[in-house]
C-alpha cells in the first residue's frame, strides 16, 4: 500500500516584531479592492505588509478568506483593518488567518486596551478560541503550543482625532500596541485643517504621535499617497509606513499611459 505524504503545515504568521524592534523600516500598503488577484500582486511586488482594508474597502468579510489565502503565497504580514475594535469582527479575521489586526477610530487609551485584549487567547486577553480555526493552525496545534501566537499578532491602533493625539502617549505604553498609525485625512479633517498637510497644527500633532511611539519603543505609521512625501515623513520619525494601494496603483497607472500615448 503507497504511503501517503503528510500534509504540509499550515501557514504560519509572519511575524513583524523583531523587525520593528531592530529599528527597521518597514513599507506596506493597503488592499482596498476585495480582489485576490490584486492582493496577491501587491504582495508580490515585496511589500512588508499588507493590509486588507474592510473598513472602507470594497471587500467585506466574505472575501477575506481568499484575499489571505492570495497573501499567503507571498511573503508579506497579511494585516486587516478590521470595520471597528469589536470583539467578533477582530476575532474572525484573526481566526481567518490575519497576521495583525488595524483598529480604526481608537480615541482613547481604554478602547486600545480593549481592541488588543480580543487580539489574544486567555489568560492574555479575550480572544474566542477554537483549535479548528485556521488562525489556531487548523487542529495542528496543542492547547499548550496556542499561548505563543499572541506574541505574534501585531497590534496596529489608528490615531485619528485629536483626543488620541492626546492620549498617545498611553495608548502607545499598553502592551500589544505595537504601531500608532496615524490616518492623514480624518485627522487632518478632526482637527479643522482638512487635508492641508502642512498645517503647523497638523504639523504638531504627528510630533507628538512619533515622539510618543518612541518614548514607548514603538513603531509609529502612516498613509501616504505615494512616495513624494517619504523623506519628511521619515525625519518626522515614521516606520512603519504606507505607500498607497491597489486601486490607486491602477488608477495611476492608468492615467500615465493614457497620458504617454496622448502626449
Amino acid at each position: 500500500m503507497t504511503e501517503l505524504p503528510s500534509p504540509t503545515p499550515v501557514p504560519g504568521i509572519v511575524d513583524l516584531h523583531p523587525r520593528l524592534q531592530a529599528g527597521e523600516t518597514l513599507f506596506g500598503t493597503f488592499a482596498g479592492l476585495g480582489s485576490p488577484v490584486a492582493t496577491e500582486l501587491i504582495g508580490r511586488a515585496g511589500f512588508d505588509w499588507v493590509i486588507i482594508d474592510l473598513e472602507h474597502g470594497v471587500g467585506t468579510e466574505t472575501d477575506l478568506l481568499a484575499n489571505l489565502h492570495a497573501l499567503g503565497a507571498t511573503t508579506t504580514a497579511a494585516l486587516v483593518r478590521s470595520q471597528s475594535g469589536e470583539r467578533l469582527r477582530i476575532g474572525r479575521a484573526l481566526d481567518l488567518g490575519a497576521h495583525g489586526i488595524m483598529v480604526p477610530r481608537v480615541d482613547r487609551p481604554d478602547q486600545a486596551r480593549e481592541a488588543i485584549s480580543f487580539m489574544r487567547y486567555p489568560p492574555d486577553g479575550g480572544r474566542g478560541l477554537a483549535l479548528s480555526t485556521r488562525g489556531a493552525g487548523l487542529g495542528e496545534l496543542g492547547h499548550t503550543e496556542i499561548q505563543a501566537i499572541n506574541g505574534r499578532i501585531l497590534g496596529v491602533i489608528q490615531v485619528e482625532s485629536p483626543s488620541a493625539v492626546e492620549h498617545a502617549p498611553e495608548i502607545a505604553s499598553i502592551d500589544g500596541v505595537d504601531v500608532l498609525f496615524v490616518g492623514p485625512t480624518d485627522l487632518s479633517h478632526s482637527l479643522g485643517v482638512p487635508g492641508r498637510f502642512d498645517d503647523p497644527g497638523y504639523l504638531a500633532a504627528l510630533e507628538r504621535v512619533t515622539t510618543a511611539a518612541e518614548a514607548a519603543g514603538k513603531a509609529a505609521g502612516i498613509l501616504l499617497r505615494n512616495a513624494s512625501a517619504l523623506a519628511r515623513h521619515r525625519e518626522l520619525g515614521f516606520r512603519f509606513i504606507g505607500l498607497g494601494s491597489d486601486g490607486a496603483f491602477i488608477s495611476d497607472g492608468a492615467r500615465a499611459v493614457l497620458d504617454a500615448a496622448r502626449t
